[in-house]
């Protein structure tokens, strides 16, 4: 089973590494200029992480946070931003031409190997492989790029299946986790595809940046595990505040909200807008996308809402009872009452109607 554990974040490491180095021979090939290179220096702290993670967590993951992804992230995501502002990825010229050139010469040299018998054995292998890199290289630059997204979309999602799981986190949690991650990175993928392909976008470098800057800021909840997991309760005076059990009950669930207002749906809507609004952009893809950003925000706040409502409710229950309300996986202690500050600041929060405070004591009673 160790053997398994160590074998998973290894493979998937190396994964990591080596689709970062395929987008460094990308942006050197298309800048044409051997010191891009040095991008590929960052995956030393990827494999600094894997010593340490083998070394002290035996291959295991850690809580709330994955530094592989992180680091994977720093390696990759520099080469794709030098790849969308480069000039070359605006407009793909498609030269027919140079396809039939490489396969006349593979042509000429399956020939060649034929005349030469055993030679044609030795060298099969290394004329098969210059001929594969060759029609990699007539390939249009926008479809290496969006090919680049692509995989490294659907690889953060893969590694962040094969790397092994920390004790914190269940299957099940990392099940849920996943198909969260699915459809994440579909919105993010349709996000930068569809407003990064737009002409008049090309043709502005700021708007570029901007695009890419928000596509960047949305990549961070990749590496975060805190969609599915609560945070720990205490039985503390502390820990019986308003603000902190409500954190405490619905973590995940604010988490949740949190990542679609701040990180994903509700910036992807202020860029469409400003699209839209200030630069006069507008086609049926980019208005469609809008519309759902709004309707997924309108949901989010309504889903924050009901939140809030019931935890007044169940506030508002346990407060006339004088029992304090904590993590549902916690029961409710039926003998333990708030202290007196407690009851004001629950007072506070729920804001009886008078006859009701005059009516609780006769209930306790």
């Amino acid at each position: 089973m160790e053997l398994m554990v160590l074998l998973n974040a290894l493979v998937t490491r190396l994964l990591f590494v080596l689709h970062s180095l395929i987008g460094v021979w990308r942006v050197t090939a298309v800048k044409k200029e051997p010191k891009y290179w040095l991008l590929a220096l960052l995956n030393l702290l990827l494999c600094l992480e894997t010593g340490l993670t083998l070394k002290f967590k035996r291959g295991r993951g850690y809580k709330w946070f994955s530094p592989a992804i992180f680091l994977y992230l720093i390696c990759t995501v520099p080469s794709l931003w030098l790849l969308e502002i480069h000039h070359g990825t605006q407009y793909c010229g498609n030269d027919p031409g140079a396809v039939q050139v490489n396969v006349s010469n593979q042509d000429f040299n399956q020939s060649r190997d034929s005349r030469h018998g055993s030679e044609a054995t030795d060298h099969h292998i290394i004329q098969t492989a210059k001929v594969f890199v060759n029609q990699l290289s007539t390939i249009c630059e926008t479809v290496w790029t969006l090919a680049l997204h692509q995989t490294f979309l659907l690889l953060l999602v893969v590694g962040r299946w094969l790397l092994p799981i920390g004790v914190e986190i269940t299957r099940d949690q990392l099940s849920q986790l996943l198909l969260m991650f699915v459809g994440t990175a579909a919105d993010i993928l349709e996000f930068a595809s569809e407003t990064l392909d737009i002409e008049d976008v090309r043709k502005n470098y700021a708007l570029i940046n901007a695009i890419l800057a928000v596509w960047t800021w949305s990549m961070l909840q990749f590496p975060l595990d805190l969609a599915v997991q609560h945070i720990g309760c205490k039985t503390a005076a502390s820990t019986r505040r308003i603000p902190s059990l409500l954190l405490c009950r619905y973590s995940a669930e604010l988490w949740n909200i949190g990542v679609s207002l701040f990180i994903q749906d509700g910036p992807f809507f202020i860029v469409r807008s400003i699209l839209m609004g200030h630069f006069r952009i507008f086609n049926q893809m980019l208005v469609f996308f809008t519309a759902k950003n709004i309707l997924v925000v309108t949901l989010q706040l309504y889903r924050l809402a009901v939140i809030t409502l019931d935890f007044r409710a169940t506030i508002l229950q346990k407060s006339r009872k004088g029992e304090v309300s904590c993590c549902p996986c916690e029961p409710y202690e039926a003998s333990t009452h708030a202290t007196a500050d407690q009851d004001t600041e629950m007072k506070e929060f729920v804001a009886f109607p008078p006859k009701e405070e005059s009516q609780a004591p006769s209930e306790d009673q």
